[in-house]
């Protein structure tokens, strides 16, 4: 029986305590036992009594014993972190240790074996054993908080300034342990668990996890003429972190670059790098990108949490007609449905959910992407690689002999990969691609200008898919507000349409970073090519004839998308101007 199902049975909780336990273990990891304690639903001492009882097994208070360091020193902290272990003391060949699990017979075989003594286990809560590891080794189950990372950084200034940059950073590979993709549901190392001697290195590995628990999409490592600026991207919007100091430059480029399987010596030339780590039971994929710059290497890092991934139409954000035509479209035989938008628009998450509906074990999909961010199972995914002259023209030519139905091409860039393209839907293929253009509409002239010709186009293209993230009002700190009434004209919105309409800010809470927003949806128009749009684009009409035509046919254009969300209250009047252009 679990452990919460044998507190209810002896009623030491009841089960409502029990499923909110259960609700903030989910949310923020950690054993069960510790999460009670942590929520005030049980003491330490009775959840140790009752541990103890029930498994036959000496219990020990770890809060009031002065350990000695020798008996400390028998067990590394990479060790007693992995398995949540104290060591309490030591007689002969027997040692003590404090664990939140005596019963776990592998832990106590491994530990058995790497320390070369007897094991006997005493039992003690998890809330007491993290409070030991902070004291005794430094670290805890969750990640070190940015701020102590950053004030040891400073504590240790002789250290790093008499260390070469290499030693700051050898010996601690098992922090980001690289994963592999029947491994993930090993006991992988964990970001969260990780001691080094190395303060830069806890700064760095700090950084990444704090990040992933915020939710960031990015960081930024800049250096400037006297410090290092730290952003996250939280949002689609940049936030500043810290700046340490520009002494530790070199050390954090070198970490990043070791992580990233980059040549830490080379300074002059771009690198990329990527790797998987794990944070708590989040696994999260990371792409580097260095850069030279004039005070020194910029460091890009992008992070895609799996966990958080939802590649379902349904979700992303679509209206429902909007969504009906892009279903339609994504359906057909053959054609060329495009998704465009700017870089971190989610086009990708786009073309993926559309893919992952269409995967079936009758249909043969491949793509060629540069990278790939997400791995899908049943769709043979190729990366590209210019340096060896894979490119997405020579990969949509070699799909052309793999017998597919659906090619997803990462992006069409120039005249010849639009013109495989083409030459895909028009012999029987569902061709998807993004392109990097404003709208819709606008997306026809960027075509052409890449030396596509415009009846080549109007036979091929059956659907454009333009998109914007606009962030959401968070739900915890929303507040009414009112939006003047000359603001809305200035914008080009119509008051009246929003007459007794509520609109909402964000004040600021610890759930949204203080940001007033929280998490982002999608907003989509959606351009159907039918035969009065393809006699337009053979007649070589303009953007603005184009969304003229797509309007009076009933095309829903960001701005009305974004609109919409407003009025449900999903965002702020602000973010609709921010992310849209008035169509007025």
């Amino acid at each position: 029986m679990k452990l919460g199902q044998m507190l209810l049975k002896a009623g030491l909780l009841d089960q409502e305590q029990l499923a909110n336990a259960l609700e903030h273990q989910k949310n923020e990891g950690g054993r069960l036992g510790y999460n009670l304690v942590k929520m005030n639903l049980i003491s330490e001492e009775k959840l140790n009594d009752y541990l103890a009882r029930q498994n036959r097994i000496e219990a020990v208070n770890i809060d009031g014993i002065d350990i000695p360091q020798d008996v400390l020193n028998m067990v590394t902290a990479k060790l007693a972190l992995r398995y949540e272990v104290v060591p309490v003391e030591k007689e002969g060949r027997k040692l003590v240790l404090a664990m939140a699990d005596p019963q776990n017979l592998f832990t106590i075989d491994d530990l058995r074996f790497s320390l070369g003594v007897e094991i006997e286990p005493h039992i003690c809560a998890s809330s007491m054993i993290q409070r030991a590891l902070h004291k005794f080794y430094g670290g805890t189950d969750a990640i070190v908080p940015v701020e102590d990372a950053e004030k040891e950084l400073e504590k240790e200034q002789e250290l790093l300034q008499s260390a070469d940059d290499d030693e700051l950073i050898v010996g601690d590979e098992a922090f980001f342990s690289l994963i592999e993709e029947d491994e993930e549901e090993e006991d992988d190392e964990d970001l969260s668990l990780d001691l080094s001697d190395s303060p830069v290195v806890k700064l760095v590995n700090s950084v990444i996890a704090d990040a992933v628990k915020r939710g960031a999409s990015d960081i930024h490592f800049e250096p400037f003429e006297k410090f290092i600026r730290i952003r996250y991207r939280i949002d689609g919007v940049l936030h500043e972190i810290m700046r340490p100091s520009r002494k530790y430059r070199q050390a954090m480029v070198s970490r990043l670059k070791i992580l990233g399987d980059m040549n830490i010596a080379e300074h002059n030339l771009p690198q990329d790098g990527r790797t998987k780590v794990r944070v708590g039971e989040r696994f999260v994929d990371m792409r580097l990108s260095t850069l030279p710059t004039l005070f020194g290497e910029k460091v890009e890092v992008r992070l895609l949490d799996r966990s958080k991934v939802q590649l379902n139409l349904d979700v992303l954000g679509f209206e429902e007609d909007t969504l009906y035509h892009f279903r339609r479209a994504i359906n057909r035989p053959y054609g060329i449905v495009l998704v465009t938008g700017p870089s971190g628009s989610g086009k990708t998450t786009t073309l993926y959910s559309a893919l992952t509906e269409l995967n079936d074990i009758g249909v043969n999909i491949m793509t060629a992407e540069n990278p790939v961010e997400f791995n899908l199972n049943g769709i043979n995914q190729v990366q590209m690689n210019s340096d060896v002259g894979l490119t997405f023209a020579l990969a949509l030519r070699a799909y052309l002999r793999q017998d597919p139905d659906i090619i997803m091409v990462g992006e069409i860039r120039d005249q010849e990969t639009s013109e495989i393209a083409i030459r895909a839907a028009l012999t029987g293929h569902l061709v998807l691609s993004t392109a990097h253009t404003n709208d819709a509409p606008s997306t026809i002239n960027r075509l052409v200008d890449m030396g596509t010709e415009p009846y080549m186009l109007s036979t091929s293209l059956v659907c454009i898919c333009s998109q914007r993230l606009i962030r959401k009002v968070c739900n915890n700190c929303k507040t009414p507000v009112m939006v003047p009434r000359e603001a809305m004209v200035e914008a080009g919105v119509d008051p009246e349409r929003f007459k007794g309409t509520t609109f909402y800010e964000g004040t600021g809470c610890s759930k949204c970073n203080q940001t007033g927003y929280s998490g982002r949806a999608g907003i989509y128009e959606v351009m159907p090519i039918d035969d009065e749009m393809r006699t337009l684009i053979e007649g070589d009409a303009n953007s603005v004839e184009l969304e003229k035509a797509a309007l009076r046919k009933g095309m829903i254009n960001l701005r009305e998308a974004a609109l919409r969300k407003l009025e449900r209250g999903l965002t702020t009047f602000d973010e609709v101007i921010r992310e849209t252009v008035s169509n007025v």
